[in-house]
């Protein structure tokens, strides 16, 4: 299914920036990069969208997915808008980048991004929100920020070594080091790697397959499990304990457990 295929109804319209589209597909948003002659790259009006977007999703949705025009996901910053930036404006500019990526991380709803292409620099701080990431086998990835002779700004400094670990962050800035698909799978910079133009309709999949969750659940996982894993263990034992209480104790959990009791729910099968 490609991009162009218009199959979902427009949302937001007028609310967003050009640079980005969206629709609802179901219980689905899907929140399309479109600035394909810039590798659709971020600027500030892009940012500022994004944030707008999750902050505004239509009471309806229940899971979302971020997916972008033409052959690459995001080449990054736009470095045009921080050529004269003064010291003080750049700590208001990348927690700004924070503030809208913080929307989707622990956002109202599970986020799954469609990776192909360039995934670079603030691409790669974007794609690392989402919970579940799907790259397609064009995709690569890579921090520049060390070679441009900056710092990264959008919170991959705190996201990318949590997948890959502090060396390997190191790596890819100090020596711009750049991983292909394949590499970037094996390190966990993505969750599933897929054929050239699967990416949507596997992340489509995904996405409502989330959606059919408890709501509780999906809570649980996006909000209190990054937590409970930064969490000292004892600590984290008790989150534990209270968001499984929370969560067995729903009207939503005792009808599908009562279900899987009563041999009305499908059980795991190899997949």
């Amino acid at each position: 299914m490609g991009l162009g295929e218009h199959v979902g109804e427009r949302i937001l319209e007028g609310a967003l920036p050009s640079s980005l589209r969206a629709e609802q597909r179901g219980e689905v948003a899907v929140l399309t990069l479109a600035r394909p002659e810039k590798r659709n790259a971020l600027n500030d009006d892009t940012i500022l969208g994004i944030e707008a977007f999750f902050l505004s999703l239509p009471a309806a949705v229940k899971a979302a997915v971020v997916a972008a025009e033409g052959d690459n996901f995001s080449a990054g910053l736009d470095l045009s808008d921080i050529a004269e930036r003064s010291t003080v404006d750049g700590v208001a500019h990348s927690m700004m980048w924070h503030r809208a990526f913080e929307r989707i991380e622990f956002g109202r709803v599970p986020v799954v991004s469609v990776l192909k292409g360039a995934v670079v620099g603030g691409g790669l701080e974007l794609a690392c929100a989402t919970h579940i990431r799907v790259a397609e086998r064009s995709a690569y990835y890579a921090l520049p920020e060390g070679q441009r002779g900056i710092f990264v700004g959008g919170g991959a400094s705190v996201r990318v070594p949590r997948l890959i670990g502090v060396a390997r962050m190191a790596d890819m800035m100090l020596t711009g080091r750049v991983h292909d698909a394949e590499s970037g799978y094996a390190l966990g910079l993505s969750q599933y790697l897929v054929g050239p133009g699967e990416g949507l309709a596997k992340a489509l999949d995904l996405a409502a397959r989330i959606a059919a969750n408890a709501p509780i659940t999906n809570f649980a996982v996006v909000h209190a499990l990054p937590r409970i894993a930064e969490a000292d263990p004892r600590q984290g034992f008790m989150m534990e304990s209270l968001m499984a209480a929370i969560a067995q104790g729903s009207d939503d959990a005792k009808d599908r457990l009562r279900a899987f009791l009563d041999k009305r729910a499908k059980k795991v099968t190899e997949f």
